[in-house]
């Protein structure tokens, strides 16, 4: 297996092997899970096997994060610059834009020349959208970066959800305030992900457009200019759609539709649990804090990192966004999470049950220490926070809306 050599302060040699530099490769075949219950059906004619893909994702993954365990090993700083540059890391985010196309057009095929009751068609259509999700993490990871072919892919990847204007907002919108009341990607304590998804997705879309807006604007340019990047996006979006429905038919609506719903759903869903109720504080000259590693939420479970390339190491993400994800750094101390994503969005779509874990886990953060001030909370759940976990003080925390 590849090594990578570097020096110590002290001069001695130091030697790093990525024990799972072969494993990344479940990255790349996620997407491809609804061919599993496609293959299945084929062979059998049982519908009974769309529901395995869900059944992986969120019993059996969740229970492998847990009889797994963490990996909590960092990659030495004095090997990080070669580890980066290693082509095969990648070549596995430019390998996995072509197959969420591939099972966006394969499952599209399927759905509607077969024929398939109304619950498999949606149920097939939905895990599709929920692995068109993962497209948007391709596209995160891609479109942090500088190479013109990086963040061309990012356009191209993000046209499979009808995401396109995710990178805009991610990365000058978010990263900007994040763990903020300004922020629409940043969920609040005592806010379900149901009230958070009725925020977030339109915020981070008005959000894109203004920014983009701004941007040619200031170049002396129309926002319906072609080289509005979010356009760009929305474009490939159409067209193929387009081609989908002048080859496959009518039935294509619904399915993308169904499919593109529940891919938003599945990017709400990390958004919802990687910041939750957490704050930076403004100073006394008003300006906020820097964005530190405990503004995240994070997990070190091993095969949920696996399969969304390291996006679970979310600290590292935010004050190094540069980074490459096999890069990617634990750190002590941290807002852990108690499962890996998988788990974590089961948790979430049973709102009092993440309320009864996560609360306690927030309040009890060294940074926050029990202190409300140092959360951020919902408005309309305020008046319950306060008297379960305000009362004692009788101090009714301070917030700016």
């Amino acid at each position: 297996m590849k090594g990578f050599t570097g020096v110590l302060p002290d001069g001695q040699a130091i030697h790093y092997v990525d024990r799972k530099r072969w494993l990344w490769l479940l990255s790349v075949l996620y997407p491809l899970q609804p061919f599993v219950a496609v293959g299945l059906i084929m062979r059998t004619g049982n519908e009974l096997w769309v529901l395995l893909p869900l059944v992986i994702n969120y019993v059996i993954a969740p229970i492998l994060d847990w009889a797994i365990g963490e990996d909590r090993n960092n990659p030495p700083e004095e090997v990080v610059m070669q580890l980066d540059r290693d082509p095969y890391y990648r070549l596995l985010t430019y390998m996995v834009v072509p197959l969420h196309y591939m099972t966006l057009i394969g499952v599209a095929w399927f759905v509607t020349t077969q024929p398939l009751s109304w619950w498999a068609f949606s149920t097939l259509a939905a895990f599709t959208g929920i692995t068109a999700g993962l497209a948007i993490n391709t596209g995160h990871e891609l479109g942090h970066k500088n190479s013109k072919l990086e963040k061309m892919l990012a356009k191209i990847v993000l046209a499979v959800p009808a995401y396109g204007h995710f990178s805009i907002d991610h990365n000058r919108g978010h990263h900007k305030h994040v763990a903020t009341f300004e922020d629409p990607a940043s969920s609040r304590m005592g806010e379900s992900i149901y009230r958070f998804a009725f925020r977030e997705i339109p915020g981070a879309l008005q959000n894109a457009w203004t920014l983009e807006k701004d941007r040619l604007n200031s170049r002396g340019r129309s926002v319906w200019h072609p080289n509005n990047s979010i356009l760009q996006s929305y474009a490939l979006t159409a067209v193929l759609s387009i081609l989908l429905l002048v080859t496959l038919g009518w039935k294509v609506i619904p399915f993308l539709l169904i499919h593109n719903v529940f891919a938003y759903w599945q990017l709400t869903s990390a958004n919802y649990i990687e910041h939750y109720g957490l704050l930076r504080r403004r100073g006394d000259d008003g300006r906020l804090e820097r964005c530190e590693p405990h503004h995240s939420w994070n997990s070190n479970h091993i095969l949920s990192n696996l399969a969304l390339f390291h996006l679970e190491r979310h600290s590292d993400h935010h004050t190094s966004p540069l980074r490459r994800y096999q890069s990617l750094r634990h750190y002590d101390d941290l807002p852990r999470l108690p499962n890996g994503y998988f788990g974590m969005y089961v948790l979430a779509y049973i709102p009092w049950l993440w309320f009864l874990i996560m609360d306690k886990r927030l309040m009890n953060l060294p940074h926050v220490n029990g202190d409300l001030d140092n959360v951020n909370i919902d408005p309309v759940a305020h008046p319950s926070i306060f008297l379960k976990w305000g009362r004692d003080k009788m101090i009714e925390p301070t917030y700016t809306e």
